[in-house]
């Protein structure tokens, strides 16, 4: 029984070790396996990122426009209001006062108006009857009209002070949703007051705001012909949130600066998302994602290669099967299994892709297919339940 347990033991090595992971089989006199596969050259959907910053739609500072300590607070931070809803309340007493203040002189301009307008016919029928002279009717017509502008001044007077009075219910300009509140109830706020009193943003929709080269800018706008061409034509974009997922809706690039920022050579633009659920805060980060395709682009496996203080090697494998430690230059996929190669390698080139952690440059070995080492890592599984490796 001893005897057979150390035959399927070494077996069961053999086989596992000849299928990469650091440690590999030594079958024709002690070369070891490992996979290899061949690069080639492929056209692939890929993305350029860019760092990008989110805005609502809206970002509205909410400022009173009448002086008077906070009676009332309709609203907390992070409400979501509708256009119209009362936010803040201003005490109205002295307000309130300026405007029964206001009726009560409409009440006696137009008293004033009636008495000028009796004299004036009084007099007016005394100068047809050569009673008086034109003087009289003359004043008793000026005293009417003075009398009329003041009662327009009066009314002037009540419609502001009804204004000043629907000003100590501080409303929402808009739909959105409220920031933080720096005043609260007993506070003494004005006009002039430096801090608004909140910020309600409007957040159905959402600007993503990022910036690309000068440089890709001309690449995107050749490809269409016009700038505004190009921005209709251009696929939806992604946009990759500070939690590293991916948000739901996708956007769309709807403005481009038409200046070029001179000290970073670049360009601003601004993506449109949805945001129906208010997921998207006014004043967060990301990642914008725009998509385009590139020709004869050479992916390499993230698992075939290593990295070294910040950089990227992969083992070639020469023509007399001997690996090579190369230094190369990548750039991320979104796939999390590939990097697109930017230096180093080209299509053609083989490349270890399993158990590149016990290899030595110059070191030879004997080629095989990732399939073939599959194979043998399932035979090794299956032999180590006491199973017959299949065929």
């Amino acid at each position: 029984m001893k005897i057979k347990n150390l035959a399927m033991l070494s077996a069961l090595t053999t086989l596992f070790t000849a299928c990469g992971g650091g440690q590999q089989g030594q079958p024709e006199g002690g070369i070891q396996e490992y996979a290899v596969a061949t690069l080639t050259a492929t056209n692939s959907e890929l993305t350029h990122t860019y760092p990008a910053s989110i805005r609502g739609k809206q970002d509205i500072e909410i400022r009173p426009q009448v002086s008077g300590f906070i009676t009332k607070l309709c609203i907390e931070e992070g409400s979501v209001v509708r256009k119209g809803q009362p936010l803040f309340v201003i005490d109205p007493v002295q307000y309130k006062e300026a405007v029964n203040q206001a009726k009560a002189s409409v009440n006696v301009a137009n008293s004033s108006v009636a008495t000028a307008e009796l004299t004036y016919k009084n007099k007016k029928e005394l100068f047809a009857q050569n009673v008086i002279g034109k003087f009289d009717l003359q004043t008793a017509e000026n005293t009417l009209l003075s009398a009329k502008a003041q009662l327009a001044q009066a009314k002037a007077a009540l419609i502001s002070a009804k204004k000043n009075l629907s000003f100590c219910t501080v409303t929402s300009p808009s739909n959105g949703v409220v920031g933080s509140i720096p005043y609260r109830v007993g506070s003494l706020i004005s006009a002039s007051t430096a801090e608004p009193l909140t910020v309600v943003s409007n957040i159905d929709q959402m600007y993503v705001y990022f910036s690309m080269t000068e440089k890709q800018l001309l690449e995107m706008t050749r490809q269409s012909g016009t700038t505004q061409r190009a921005m209709k034509e251009y696929p939806a974009v992604k946009l990759k949130l500070a939690d590293g997922t991916i948000y739901d809706n996708a956007g769309k690039i709807e403005t481009i600066s038409g200046v070029i920022d001179e000290t970073t050579g670049s360009v601003s633009m601004r993506a449109t998302f949805k945001n129906p659920q208010h997921l998207l805060k006014s004043g967060g980060s990301g990642v914008i994602l725009l998509p385009y395709e590139s020709k004869g682009t050479v992916l390499i496996p993230q698992k075939a290669t290593s990295e070294v203080q910040d950089q990227k090697y992969a083992f070639i494998v020469g023509k007399d099967n001997k690996v090579v430690n190369t230094q190369i230059k990548v750039a991320e996929l979104d796939n999390g299994k590939d990097y697109i190669v930017l230096e180093g390698l080209s299509a053609g080139n083989r490349v270890v892709v399993e158990g590149i952690a016990s290899l030595k440059d110059g070191m030879e070995i004997k080629p095989i297919t990732e399939q073939e080492a599959a194979k043998k890592v399932a035979a090794a599984a299956q032999m180590s339940k006491g199973q017959a490796p299949q065929k």
